[in-house]
């Protein structure tokens, strides 16, 4: 690793007082003024700034914009002449309302690749926070709006400001629309963050908006039109060469999305596989190496939130660093001055540590995975705390540029206790800015083209240029212009060697609508994966052939996974294609990939028995269950008579001996016989099941035989308890009691509870309550989700609570204040008394009186005892658990201190990503759990155990959040000071 900065006195003096500040704060040592223990940390000045940089070998770091230049940069994009426009967030980020935020136009006049001129494009923006050219003007996020502007009579200014969409999230400064990138679909590609928005133009009316929480957008530049696509993470957006998207959030890094939501809203009794998905190797909360001291504000704020005197998650010990907290700008190495090693590697920075880290993306299977690079160290780190890498890009002279926001304190206004607020300045570099280049050693600067003045012939030349930059502009300029060089672009589709041109020569073929079946059929077979998966992509724009029909056919073949999934989402988008023989082929190669399985059902929204019966046609593979359930679910709340036919027909082979995967296809076949007005009662009255009937009582009678039997194995009675689903109340009722039992496995238990509380019935709330005393406390919160569940044993519940026969400290009060929500009046009522009688406990008070536990020798063996029985339910350590919570693998690097607050106070600040929601379903059921998964047709609710709910969006009553943790409180009341000692102890030493 090469060092290339050394500390001035000044620096020097302040990173010992840094030291010795700490130092005093564990000695104990505390003021009710903190004034003099937040000394300020001065700004290094930009001539001076590369001293600070520790850059891993073979990489140099160049300035090439400061202040004046350019001030609080947050995001930048090169004009086609050129030249670059930075977006300035002045008004970061308490400073919104006064409108000093700017976009700012960098001239290198000379061509040497230093920025030395920067005019005012546009002024009195509120928090702006993406752009991006077009047609002469800029395309600018500042939300709530996005905004055109353009410089008509050349002074350099823009006159002309149209409001094109408006509704954007406002309410977090750190969670807005970000990260414009160009897409092959000839569209703007916008990050609209966690806070998401209504968006509607300007010219509809607010009931017109539409809600795109949970999913980014797509602009088309010409119209204004927007559609909703897959994404949503907080501040990061890219795409590598291929229309691969990855995105990064605070300490979730590195994610991947999988899929265009397009596909699936196509199907509304679809439930998908996630659409965004973490790929680190080495987790979200990964470990960094920060070579910059902990600021003295955030030493301070820890010891004041450890003692209780300020809310909110607590830093472990003052030790701050050491794990992603602010992951910002995920960027896929797309430059041509970087050796063809580091090609594709993702580039991630931490604001908050002040580096910048790289990961190696390597394929694994559909889902990507990132490894990475450096051990011990970092791509780039330096020593300076006010180097904030915000964002990057892929530049036209092929190095990484990065945007420093250079600011003394980057925090979350909120995050900050009032007591250190006042004492700190959070304008501090408002006034500040910096560009750098990273390239490597060998690195030789060339000179911008200027491809506004470049022919269309050169254009089509340089969408197979080796940089990105000057593919994605050419193939924007064409875009724009509507180009009349349809024959160049086919001759560059079809014969270029590069498939970066090929690819780039589809693309700008389709947005020009000129794309047809002779350029296109040929790319097919592209010895290029991923040409050949955009073109079966593009087969969705045009009036396929019967060549072409065929050659899709054949591609279900085809030895790329990618390919294969691109087609099982193409399928059901062109008409009168012959799908269920290559979605088939496509299932019985990857049959359980959740991914693959959403793609194919996605493209059945109609024609789901066909797909259903070639799945079972012998010989059937046991793998195939999964998906074959959810397809026969489709089928039957879609209760189509041409499908259920032939969807009976197909189970109708299924043999009794088959009951462990057959049953819950038979089972999801008929749930809907039971309505009047569906096709399956009107054939159950004309004695057209029967048989099927026969069939399914034979195999739920031999699952009773294996649910009741103590010699088989707890896997297979598991799940043949689960399978007893399937079987009609009476049965379950007879069954079921004497599987809740303490002398059965724990694992038995909570099966029989889960699958009997599915049912309408009386007979178990009374089981649950009588048992309630010997259940233990995993088996009480499955218990508690069950009777919560429908107001009816709610009531039974909480009446029981309110008489004294089940103690009031043994029900969750996180759970009291949901029912407190609810729309039954007497359960309302009945929850606030019990609220009301419970006191209100100062979570404060509760931490504190805890703090022995810090100075308490710890039983770790004893610890990982209370992990099993305490905390398994919703955390994973050392092959043990469920991972619903955050990570606890580096939850040492945070500190005992950290550990023992968030225990006992979980709502302290609770992260948006482990909020508990509540659901109401159709059938009156109430779902509580965190939204691990949005789509444009469910979403997945998880919680303890990792027991999931799927919920249809057509199925959904309600949707909402409670602003609480899912973790519950009154951890206190199950753990004396030496138990959480002990719980510490384990969870401090796991490696």
């Amino acid at each position: 690793m090469k060092l290339t900065t050394r500390l001035s006195p000044l620096r020097s003096i302040s990173a010992c007082l840094i030291i010795s500040i700490a130092f005093a704060f564990r000695s104990g040592a505390a003021e009710e003024d903190y004034s003099a223990e937040l000394p300020r940390v001065p700004a290094t000045p930009a001539s001076e700034t590369l001293q600070d940089f520790q850059i891993a070998d073979g990489f140099q770091i160049q300035l090439i914009a400061s202040e004046p230049l350019v001030t609080s940069p947050v995001a930048m994009e090169w004009a086609a002449d050129g030249s670059l426009f930075v977006c300035e967030m002045r008004g970061y980020s308490e400073d919104r309302d006064e409108g000093i935020s700017r976009i700012s136009h960098l001239v290198d006049s000379n061509q040497d690749g230093v920025y030395d001129s920067s005019t005012v494009f546009a002024d009195g923006l509120l928090w702006p926070t993406g752009l991006f050219p077009w047609d002469g003007g800029l395309f600018v996020g500042d939300a709530p709006n996005l905004y055109y502007f353009r410089d008509n009579d050349g002074d350099g200014k823009a006159e002309q400001r149209d409001l094109v969409l408006t509704g954007f999230g406002t309410s977090n400064v750190q969670g807005l629309l970000n990260s414009f990138r160009w897409g092959l679909d000839n569209r703007i590609h916008i990050a609209c963050s966690s806070t998401g928005g209504m968006l509607r133009r300007p010219d509809q009316p607010e009931s017109d908006a539409i809600n795109v929480r949970g999913r980014d957008i797509a602009l088309d530049p010409r119209t204004g039109e927007f559609q909703l696509t897959s994404g949503a993470a907080q501040h990061g957006m890219c795409f590598d060469d291929w229309g691969r998207k990855f995105v990064s959030s605070n300490s979730d890094h590195l994610q991947q999305v999988m899929y265009e939501d397009r596909y699936i809203g196509r199907n509304p009794l679809l439930q998908p596989a996630p659409a965004r998905v973490s790929i680190a190797e080495d987790g979200p909360q990964a470990e960094v190496f920060r070579t910059s001291p902990v600021e003295p504000w955030r030493i301070v704020r820890t010891r004041l939130r450890v003692s209780g005197k300020a809310r909110g998650p607590i830093e472990g010990g003052g030790r701050a660093a050491g794990y992603f907290t602010g992951a910002t700008g995920v960027t896929i190495i797309r430059g041509d001055a970087w050796p063809d090693s580091f090609r594709g590697m993702a580039i991630i920075g931490d604001v908050g540590s002040n580096l910048i880290h790289r990961k190696r993306m390597q394929s694994d299977g559909l889902k990507w995975t990132g490894k990475r690079v450096d051990s011990n160290h970092e791509l780039v780190t330096s020593t300076d705390i006010w180097f904030r890498p915000a964002q990057f890009a892929n530049a036209p002279d092929g190095s990484l540029h990065i945007i420093d926001v250079c600011r003394e304190v980057i925090e979350h206004p909120k995050s900050l206790p009032a007591e250190i607020k006042q004492h700190l300045d959070l304008t501090s570099g408002r006034d500040r800015g910096r560009l750098y280049r990273l390239i490597p050693d060998n690195y030789r600067h060339r000179a911008t083209p200027n491809l506004r003045a470049a022919t269309d012939a050169e254009l089509v030349q340089n969408l197979a240029h080796p940089n990105a930059w000057q593919r994605e502009t050419a193939s924007r300029l064409l875009f724009k212009r509507q180009s009349d060089a349809v024959e160049p672009l086919r001759q560059m589709a079809k014969e270029s060697q590069f498939p970066h041109g090929r690819l780039h020569a589809l693309a700008v073929l389709d947005g020009l609508q000129k794309l047809d079946a002779e350029t296109l059929f040929p790319r097919l077979s592209d010895p290029h994966p991923s040409v050949r998966t955009f073109a079966v992509r593009l087969t969705e724009k045009i009036e396929p052939d019967a060549t072409i029909r065929s050659k899709l056919i054949e591609l279900a073949d085809d030895p790329s996974i990618e390919v294969r999934y691109q087609l099982a989402f193409t399928a059901g988008s062109i008409s009168e294609f012959d799908k269920t023989k290559p979605l088939a082929t496509i299932i019985r190669r990857d049959p359980t990939d959740r991914w693959m399985q959403t793609a194919a059902q996605s493209s059945v929204a109609n024609g789901a028995g066909d797909l259903l019966a070639a799945l079972l046609s012998s010989p059937f593979d046991q793998q195939l269950a999964e998906f074959v359930g959810r397809l026969t679910s489709q089928i039957s709340q879609q209760d189509n008579p041409a499908d259920i036919r032939v969807a009976i027909a197909a189970v109708s082979e299924l043999s009794p001996d088959d009951g462990t995967f057959a049953l819950p296809i038979l089972g999801k076949l008929l749930q809907t016989r039971s309505r009047r007005d569906s096709v399956l009662h009107q054939l159950a009255a004309k004695g057209e099941l029967e048989d099927i009937d026969q069939t399914m009582n034979q195999m739920l009678n031999a699952l009773e035989r294996l649910a009741l039997d103590d010699s088989a194995s707890v896997d297979a009675r598991v799940t043949a308890i689960a399978n007893l689903r399937y079987a009609s109340g009476t049965q379950v009722s007879n069954i079921m009691p004497s599987l809740i039992d303490n002398r059965q496995p724990i694992e038995v238990q909570r099966a029989a509870m889960t699958t009997w509380g599915r049912f309408e019935s009386n007979a178990i709330t009374e089981t649950l309550l009588n048992q309630w005393s010997s259940l233990s406390p995993s088996l009480r919160e499955t218990a508690s989700e069950i009777l919560f569940s429908r107001p009816d044993r709610l009531t039974v519940l909480l009446n029981k609570v309110a008489s004294g026969n089940i103690p009031l400290s043994e029900i969750s009060r996180s759970r009291l204040q949901v029912a407190a929500k609810s729309s039954d009046t007497s359960v309302q009522e009945l929850a606030t008394k019990l609220l009301d009688a419970s006191g209100s406990k100062n979570r404060e008070e509760i931490v504190q009186a805890f703090q022995s536990s810090l100075q308490t020798q710890g039983d770790a063996a004893r610890g990982s005892q209370l992990f099993t029985t305490h905390c398994a339910n919703c955390h994973r350590l050392e092959n043990r658990g469920h991972e619903i919570g955050p990570n606890l693998a580096t939850v040492k690097t945070r500190g005992a201190d950290f550990i023992l607050a968030n225990v006992l106070d979980p709502n302290r600040e609770v992260n948006p990503q482990y909020l508990n929601y509540i659901a109401l379903d159709v059938d009156g059921r109430t779902l509580t759990g965190m939204i691990t998964d949005e789509s444009a047709t469910s979403i997945t609710l998880q919680r303890a155990e990792s027991a999931k709910d799927e919920l249809l969006r057509v199925d959904m009553e309600r949707l909402q959040s409670t602003g609480m943790s899912i973790m519950p409180e009154g951890f206190e009341e199950q753990f004396t000071p030496q138990a959480m000692a002990d719980l510490i102890a384990y969870l401090m030493q796991v490696k």
